[in-house]
Protein backbone atom coordinates (compact mmCIF):
# COMPACT_ATOMS: atom_id res chain seq x y z
CA UNK A 1 0.00 0.00 0.00
CA UNK A 2 1.31 3.52 -1.05
CA UNK A 3 0.84 6.34 1.39
CA UNK A 4 1.04 9.11 -1.23
CA UNK A 5 -1.91 11.31 -1.44
CA UNK A 6 -3.28 9.62 -4.72
CA UNK A 7 -3.47 5.89 -5.16
CA UNK A 8 -5.06 5.69 -8.57
CA UNK A 9 -2.28 3.67 -10.83
CA UNK A 10 -3.72 4.99 -13.88
CA UNK A 11 -3.37 8.53 -12.64
CA UNK A 12 0.01 7.57 -10.78
CA UNK A 13 1.53 6.74 -14.42
CA UNK A 14 0.38 9.70 -16.22
CA UNK A 15 1.68 12.07 -13.64
CA UNK A 16 5.08 10.18 -13.66
CA UNK A 17 5.14 10.29 -17.41
CA UNK A 18 4.34 14.19 -17.81
CA UNK A 19 6.86 16.83 -16.89
CA UNK A 20 7.48 20.60 -16.71
CA UNK A 21 4.58 22.05 -19.11
CA UNK A 22 2.14 19.56 -19.05
CA UNK A 23 -1.31 19.89 -18.66
CA UNK A 24 -3.80 18.19 -16.02
CA UNK A 25 -7.46 18.39 -17.17
CA UNK A 26 -10.30 18.01 -14.60
CA UNK A 27 -13.50 18.02 -16.07
CA UNK A 28 -16.92 18.33 -15.20
CA UNK A 29 -19.66 15.40 -15.69
CA UNK A 30 -21.01 18.01 -19.33
CA UNK A 31 -17.02 17.86 -20.10
CA UNK A 32 -16.97 16.37 -23.72
CA UNK A 33 -14.20 13.55 -23.00
CA UNK A 34 -14.07 11.89 -26.00
CA UNK A 35 -14.39 14.70 -28.63
CA UNK A 36 -13.09 18.02 -26.58
CA UNK A 37 -9.92 16.55 -25.09
CA UNK A 38 -6.25 15.05 -26.59
CA UNK A 39 -7.04 11.75 -27.67
CA UNK A 40 -3.50 10.46 -26.64
CA UNK A 41 -3.80 11.79 -23.18
CA UNK A 42 -4.38 9.69 -20.18
CA UNK A 43 -7.95 9.56 -19.85
CA UNK A 44 -9.20 8.35 -16.21
CA UNK A 45 -13.10 8.49 -15.23
CA UNK A 46 -13.73 8.58 -11.94
CA UNK A 47 -17.69 9.92 -12.60
CA UNK A 48 -19.16 6.76 -10.85
CA UNK A 49 -22.65 8.76 -10.41
CA UNK A 50 -23.48 12.31 -10.50
CA UNK A 51 -21.73 14.18 -7.40
CA UNK A 52 -19.49 11.51 -6.81
CA UNK A 53 -16.48 12.36 -7.42
CA UNK A 54 -16.57 15.64 -7.78
CA UNK A 55 -13.79 18.03 -9.34
CA UNK A 56 -12.53 20.09 -6.15
CA UNK A 57 -12.52 16.86 -3.94
CA UNK A 58 -10.25 15.64 -6.80
CA UNK A 59 -8.39 18.80 -7.37
CA UNK A 60 -7.35 18.74 -3.41
CA UNK A 61 -5.43 15.53 -4.09
CA UNK A 62 -3.72 16.30 -7.52
CA UNK A 63 -2.68 19.84 -6.47
CA UNK A 64 -0.62 18.05 -3.83
CA UNK A 65 1.20 15.65 -5.81
CA UNK A 66 1.88 18.16 -8.16
CA UNK A 67 3.79 21.67 -8.87
CA UNK A 68 1.15 23.79 -10.31
CA UNK A 69 2.71 26.77 -12.41
CA UNK A 70 -0.44 28.45 -14.01
CA UNK A 71 -4.12 27.35 -13.57
CA UNK A 72 -6.89 27.87 -16.69
CA UNK A 73 -10.75 27.59 -16.06
CA UNK A 74 -13.88 27.99 -18.59
CA UNK A 75 -15.31 31.17 -18.65
CA UNK A 76 -18.90 31.97 -18.50
CA UNK A 77 -20.60 33.32 -21.43
CA UNK A 78 -21.94 36.12 -19.56
CA UNK A 79 -18.61 36.77 -18.26
CA UNK A 80 -19.66 35.82 -14.42
CA UNK A 81 -17.66 34.07 -11.85
CA UNK A 82 -18.80 30.37 -11.11
CA UNK A 83 -19.29 30.10 -7.23
CA UNK A 84 -16.94 27.35 -7.60
CA UNK A 85 -13.94 28.91 -8.66
CA UNK A 86 -13.69 30.58 -4.84
CA UNK A 87 -13.30 27.12 -4.11
CA UNK A 88 -10.63 26.64 -6.89
CA UNK A 89 -8.55 29.97 -5.21
CA UNK A 90 -9.09 28.34 -1.53
CA UNK A 91 -7.28 24.79 -2.70
CA UNK A 92 -4.85 26.28 -5.08
CA UNK A 93 -3.84 29.11 -2.35
CA UNK A 94 -5.66 32.14 -4.29
CA UNK A 95 -3.50 31.22 -7.38
CA UNK A 96 -4.73 33.48 -10.45
CA UNK A 97 -7.40 31.71 -12.30
CA UNK A 98 -6.98 32.49 -16.22
CA UNK A 99 -10.21 32.30 -17.65
CA UNK A 100 -10.62 31.01 -21.15
CA UNK A 101 -13.67 31.21 -23.36
CA UNK A 102 -15.15 28.03 -23.50
CA UNK A 103 -14.91 27.19 -26.91
CA UNK A 104 -11.08 28.40 -26.59
CA UNK A 105 -10.97 26.22 -23.37
CA UNK A 106 -12.45 23.59 -25.70
CA UNK A 107 -9.56 23.94 -28.12
CA UNK A 108 -6.58 23.98 -25.11
CA UNK A 109 -8.13 20.72 -24.10
CA UNK A 110 -7.58 19.05 -27.20
CA UNK A 111 -3.67 19.91 -27.35
CA UNK A 112 -1.02 17.61 -27.25
CA UNK A 113 0.85 19.25 -23.83
CA UNK A 114 -2.97 17.57 -22.14
CA UNK A 115 -1.29 14.39 -20.63
CA UNK A 116 -3.65 13.58 -18.19
CA UNK A 117 -7.41 14.20 -18.22
CA UNK A 118 -9.89 13.44 -15.59
CA UNK A 119 -13.47 12.90 -15.87
CA UNK A 120 -15.39 13.71 -12.73
CA UNK A 121 -19.33 13.68 -11.68
CA UNK A 122 -19.53 17.29 -10.54
CA UNK A 123 -22.34 18.50 -11.80
CA UNK A 124 -21.71 22.09 -11.06
CA UNK A 125 -21.54 24.01 -14.36
CA UNK A 126 -18.12 25.71 -15.56
CA UNK A 127 -16.32 23.31 -13.16
CA UNK A 128 -13.45 22.91 -15.51
CA UNK A 129 -10.04 23.56 -14.69
CA UNK A 130 -6.34 23.08 -16.32
CA UNK A 131 -3.31 22.61 -14.67
CA UNK A 132 -0.11 23.89 -16.06
CA UNK A 133 2.40 21.12 -14.00
CA UNK A 134 5.62 23.55 -12.62
CA UNK A 135 9.07 22.97 -12.02
CA UNK A 136 10.27 20.62 -9.10
CA UNK A 137 13.25 22.57 -7.36
CA UNK A 138 15.94 20.87 -6.10
CA UNK A 139 17.25 20.94 -2.70
CA UNK A 140 18.94 24.51 -1.34
CA UNK A 141 22.26 21.80 -0.73
CA UNK A 142 22.43 20.87 -4.95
Amino acid sequence: MLTLPILHPDILRALASAGHGSKVLITDGNFPHSTGSNPNAVHVYLNLAPGVLNVTEVLKVISQAIPVEEVEVMATADGSEPPIWTEFRTILHDMKLNPLERFTFYEAAKKVDVALVIATGEQRVYANIMLTIGVVRPPPNL
